[in-house]
Order: structure tokens, then sequence, then C-alpha cells
């Protein structure tokens, strides 16, 4: 590879001849997309921003020189630290909570079921946000209410990508004495192959479900959230009673779920 240089600096005369306005905002913004796309040298740049060597220069070295691109003898430019600087700002500038409202909102009002927002805290699942559904009686879940994560579909959204070993750990601690449901002393558990299976075909899938395991009569629909490094970060699910949550509706709600989860997880940096 040829670089200009490798450590590029601006002079003021540099900085006069340097296109400016919107254009040079809108350039400085597709070279970095650029580099983050492979782009590593300043010809590569260039055909990608459709601009001159000189001037690609010129936006290239102000990006250096004010930490947005950074450049490696032998590897040539990537991104630089300001950017993962800002990346943590703006993470932290927008609680969880408050960036799922929307997509939570628009999952009540298509499907009039109840909504959850919830990530993994320990063994647990903990529920940052609810939007009761119009469709049958209310849930007992309530925002801060923890649950064992194996026993919630969204606690198994939350389990996908750990290992057999993580899962049946969490199975195991989530048994309840005797083998029956404490909260529904008729409900035979599921064995732990059974539970694995379904692990598994949530993992292909990239779904979970709750299919009475917690609640009686309660079934839910979940799917992983996942940040800018491709690490599950929360869940969202849709519950509703037997009667408004047959398996057909459930196979439908897949798509819609996941979708959803998709598009709060673009908000976190994930990328599709």
């Amino acid at each position: 590879m040829q670089y200009d240089s490798l450590n590029p600096t601006i002079s003021n005369a540099t900085k006069d001849v340097s296109p400016t306005g919107t254009q040079t905002l809108l350039r400085g913004l597709g070279v970095v997309q650029a580099v983050a796309s492979g782009a590593r040298d300043l010809k590569e740049i260039a055909r990608v921003i459709g601009t001159t060597r000189s001037t690609t220069h010129r936006l290239v070295s102000c990006l250096v020189e004010e930490r947005y691109l950074r450049v490696l003898p032998q590897v040539g430019y990537l991104l630089g630290p300001k950017l993962i600087e800002l990346g943590f700002q703006a993470r932290e500038e927008v609680p969880l909570a408050m960036l799922a409202r929307p997509y939570l909102d628009e999952l009540s009002a298509l499907t009039g079921d109840t909504v959850h927002l919830a990530i993994r805290e320990g063994d647990d699942v903990l529920y940052l946000h609810k939007n009761p559904g119009r469709n049958g009686p209310e849930m007992r879940s309530r925002v801060g209410h923890r649950m064992p994560l194996a026993r919630t579909g969204i606690g198994k959204a939350l389990m996908i990508d750990c290992t057999q070993e993580e899962w049946q750990r969490l199975y195991q601690i989530s048994l309840p004495v005797g083998g029956k449901s404490m909260v529904w002393p008729q409900h035979q558990e599921q064995s732990w192959e059974q539970f694995r299976q379904r692990m598994l075909d949530y993992v292909a899938g990239g779904y979970a479900f709750d299919l009475e395991d917690n609640e009686p009569s309660i079934r839910c629909v979940a799917a992983p959230v996942r940040d800018a490094s491709n690490r599950i970060v929360a869940g969202i699910s849709i519950a509703s009673t037997v009667p408004y949550m047959p398996l057909e509706k459930m196979a439908e709600l897949i798509p819609l779920i996941k979708q959803t989860a998709a598009r709060l997880s673009a908000e976190l940096g994930a990328k599709a």
C-alpha cells in the first residue's frame, strides 16, 4: 500500500483551501463511512467518495488530526479513538428503555398484547418496561420484577448465545422442588433434553417462546436485542393468555418480533 503520509498534518494554508460548508461535511462523513467499510488508503477512499486525491488527502488529514481516524504503518486508515468516545457517550446518553419505547408502543398498537423489555441481571430476567395489553387479564409481570431466565420466553431469548453448559446450569437452578411448578402445581416440568432441543431451535430461528413455562395459560414470543459488538443486551417479547395467543398466532408473530428487535438493535449500533 502507498500513502501520502503516515502521519498527516494540516497547515494553515491547507485549511484555507479546503472545501467549505455542507459539501465538506458530507465528504468528511463519506470518508469515515468509507474507512468503516474497509477502505484503507487514499486511492480507495477517493474512489468510494468520488473526490480527487488532493481533496481526499485534505479531508483525511483533518480527520486524523481531530482523532476521528487513525493511520497505522502497513495497515492504513482506521476509525479513530474519538469515534469510540462518542459511541460510548451516545450509548450512555439515551437509556435503553427510552430508546426502545417507540418500538414497544408500535408492537402494542399492532398486536393488542402485553409487550415487555428486559435485560439479564445475574441468573434472572429484570423487566425494564411493560406495555399492558388490551387482550385478556393483566399479567403479574411488572417493571423491576425478576424471574429466572430459563422460565420465561424473554429469558430464553437472552440465553440464545450462551453455551449448552450455561443453558443446563440455568435450567437446573430454575427447577422447583419436586419437579412441579410452584405457581402451577399441575404443570409437569420439561426434561433437560426437551429444554435443550427447544433452545437449539431458538438459536436457529433467532427467537424464543414461553409455552406456559412460567405462568399457567401465559404464552409469549420473544427476540434478542444486540448492540454494536453483536452482544445480546436486552430482549423484547409479546405475551398474552392462551385464548389470544394460539400456536398459529405465535408463529405469525416471529417475523414481527425479530424485525422489531433488529430495528432496536440498529439504534444500538448493531449491523444487519
